[in-house]
């Protein structure tokens, strides 16, 4: 499946994103933010031969990263009036950031966007964020940075902090995760361990990330279908299924496992990145798709009694990006860099 990038182009404008939509209708009146950017640049630099619309959405979204940097911080919100609603920081639209800038400093097909967007992860790159969500989504972005030039230093320090931002992963099987309760995104957290383990040599890290990402999927894969962690996060005493479930949930373990299958050969990875396309098709809780075919959008959610018919930025987003990995070469995953 090539990209279907209509409700992606309903979504944009000169600016950037709408991050919220009625049903598909964007609402303007919550403005744009830099998380959706980013997103919409990780996605855009996958793709080759874009048409001369997505090729303008691509200079677009990285103009908004660009205006919303300052001195290696990132500002996340602009309101449809063009004014910004926050002040520049380190949060996860910062790591968001150098994940998108990375990706088009990687993949970019012109050379000046490549160039700006280097310039631009660098000086991101120097800052470190408190929170290790950040550092994780940042070295999701030092990954793409490190398959051009493999042994980029600042690329390689962001990866290194980020793990040990991440910290030790416990042992044994009852609750191998490195935080108290699962929350967001958690397989970019598995995938920044088996990325780390394979581009700095870290055979050690590369086995945590492994076994954690097999618990991931153990504990949301059943019946032949994903039931991903709700919006609410999950503690050790929570047993699925669990509402409101997230695309962005579903993106993150399928990159994680595309990672491990790029890096291990191992089936049982491809076989959850087809779970996780199939849960948007309909093979989830509900039993019901989230991806409309009408629009090309996502529904922002799914609950017990169906999906949540708003397609924002976000959900539209991750689904974009979970169809893509199929189709993205294996070493770009695998930490074999090209120079």
């Amino acid at each position: 499946m090539m990209l279907d990038s209509r409700h992606l182009l309903r979504l944009s404008d000169d600016v950037g994103l709408f991050e919220h939509a009625c049903g598909a209708i964007p609402r303007r009146e919550h403005g744009y933010c830099l998380d959706d950017a980013a997103r919409g640049l990780v996605v855009l630099s996958r793709e080759r031969g874009l048409s001369a619309e997505l090729l303008g959405l691509q200079e677009t979204l990285f103009a908004f990263t660009a205006h919303a940097h300052q001195d290696g911080c990132f500002r996340n919100r602009l309101g449809f009036d063009r004014g910004w609603q926050d002040a520049p920081g380190l949060g996860d639209w910062w790591g968001r950031a150098l994940w998108g800038l990375g990706s088009t400093a990687a993949y970019a097909e012109r050379a000046w966007l490549r160039t700006e967007a280097r310039l631009l992860f660098d000086a991101g790159a120097r800052r470190r964020s408190p929170s290790p969500r950040a550092m994780v989504f940042a070295a999701l972005g030092a990954t793409e940075v490190l398959f051009r030039t493999p042994q980029d230093e600042p690329a390689r320090r962001l990866l290194g902090a980020a793990v040990t931002a991440i910290g030790p992963i416990p042992a044994g099987h009852d609750w191998p995760w490195p935080e108290p309760r699962l929350a967001y995104a958690n397989g970019a957290v598995a995938e920044v361990l088996i990325a780390a383990g394979a581009l700095l040599s870290r055979p050690d890290v590369l086995a945590d990330g492994l076994r954690v990402l097999g618990w991931l999927v153990d504990l949301q894969a059943r019946d032949g279908r994903l039931s991903v962690v709700p919006a609410g996060g999950w503690s050790p005493a929570d047993s699925p299924p669990g509402f409101d479930q997230q695309p962005i949930e579903v993106a993150a373990l399928a990159a994680a496992c595309a990672r491990a299958h790029a890096v291990t050969g191992t089936g049982r990875w491809a076989s959850t990145v087809e779970l996780a396309r199939t849960w948007y098709l309909g093979a989830n809780d509900a039993n019901t798709p989230l991806l409309n075919r009408e629009t090309g959008g996502c529904a922002d959610g799914l609950r017990a009694d169906g999906v949540n018919r708003n397609q924002g930025a976000e959900s539209t987003l991750a689904l974009l990006s979970t169809f893509q990995l199929p189709r993205l070469r294996a070493d770009r995953f695998s930490g074999i860099g090209v120079s």
